[in-house]
């Protein structure tokens, strides 16, 4: 493996790191701010709008800076963020520094995984996003342990704050190795970014937007009401519909470490359409009434079945639209990957309360037909 490999595998640890932190330190936070527990969606919406809005520049900035360069920005930002939430006092306080949190996410995000997709093979794609999710799981366990240790909060997000200060100083001293590595790769520098009119109107490119779209609601509404569905429709209790919703976790983090070995004889399409059936296979499995061992394995063969789809839709970004334009389509497909991870699962909860949470299964089909429909339309382009 080369050093610049290894310095983005790491970087992908890194995006991972914060991203569950609210959640787990979010009980201990809301009453020291006398707010109430809701308010974290404030938090996470604010995040999410900024990570939006930086994805959407990530063509811009890439093309002017670098990857290298937006990378080693991006995290130095959140970990001033980070920095900012752990001395907040208030919750307006925690609000204001959401902003460059979410701002430093997003184009780092678009701008990393554009790269790897041009200058490596799909297996480290796969393997990256499987190190995403060891970020992910290790996040909370650090604030878990900091906690357990008697400190508060605070010094959580002070700890992983500094955790992301050091990578922007190894980032940093890598700079001239990014720029090595562009001299004699595809990396588009220099050109002139696209409009977002100018990108949507690429032929595929519709298609490949409503395809992450309605990828992230089925992981994220999978994610947020894996448990309650399994608590209110099929009757187990909390702990266990839990532990039973933390496999679908699991089956993403470990299907992406075997998918890369996979990917060394699949082409990206195909690992595609294998997560889709595998999800189906799982969601059929779901609404047959097997009991709970049924709702176990469903939920774990839809963990499995996510696992390729996102990292390689990414990989063939560059084979289907071009080098010259996969940073800009990327950044949109991240934008519209946020969307829905913003609107989707609370709409499930919209239809659950006036509805059912029973009908989770065929609110994922529905998603998931929409999401194969627009890939095969995608190939055909």
């Amino acid at each position: 493996m080369s050093f610049l490999l290894g310095i983005i595998y790491l970087s992908f640890i890194s995006l991972g790191l914060p991203d569950a932190l609210l959640g787990s330190a979010w009980p201990n936070m809301y009453p020291e701010f006398q707010v109430p527990v809701s308010y974290a969606g404030m938090i996470s919406m604010t995040i999410a709008f900024g990570t939006i809005l930086s994805s959407l520049q990530s063509d811009r900035l890439t093309k002017r800076f670098g990857t290298g360069k937006v990378t080693a920005a991006s995290v130095g930002i959140t970990a001033l963020a980070l920095w900012g939430f752990s001395v907040s006092h208030s919750f307006l306080q925690l609000c204001l520094w959401a902003i460059p949190y979410g701002l430093g996410a997003g184009s780092v995000d678009a701008s990393l995984n554009n790269y790897v997709a041009l200058h490596y093979a799909s297996k480290h794609m796969s393997w990256l996003h499987c190190m995403w999710g060891v970020g992910t799981t290790l996040g909370p366990y650090i604030m878990g342990a900091v906690l357990t240790g008697g400190a508060a909060w605070n010094m959580g997000y002070r700890v992983m704050s500094l955790l992301q200060m050091v990578l922007t100083a190894v980032l940093i001293i890598s700079l001239p190795k990014w720029k090595e590595e562009n001299s004699a790769g595809e990396e588009a520098k220099g050109g002139k970014p696209l409009t977002f009119r100018e990108i949507i109107s690429i032929p595929g490119a519709k298609a490949i937007i409503l395809c992450f779209f309605c990828y992230c609601a089925v992981e994220q509404t999978t994610m947020l009401w894996a448990s309650s569905y399994l608590n209110l429709a099929k009757g187990i209790d909390a702990k266990t519909a839990a532990s039973f919703a933390g496999m679908f976790c699991i089956g993403i983090t470990v299907g992406r470490g075997i998918n890369g070995f996979i990917a060394m004889k699949w082409k990206d399409e195909q690992m595609v359409r294998m997560g889709e059936g595998i999800i189906l296979m799982g969601i059929l499995v779901m609404l047959l009434p097997l009991g709970n061992l049924a709702s176990l394995i469903g939920f774990s063969l839809v963990g499995l079945g996510c696992a390729p789809i996102y990292p390689c839709i990414i990989h063939s970004t560059p084979e289907y639209f071009g080098a010259e334009c996969s940073q800009a389509m990327i950044g949109v497909q991240m934008a519209s990957a946020y969307v829905g991870i913003c609107l989707m699962p609370p709409f499930f909860g919209l239809l659950a309360n006036h509805i059912s949470i029973r009908i989770l299964p065929l609110y994922l089909l529905l998603f998931l037909v929409i999401m194969g429909v627009m890939y095969e339309l995608l190939n055909k382009k």
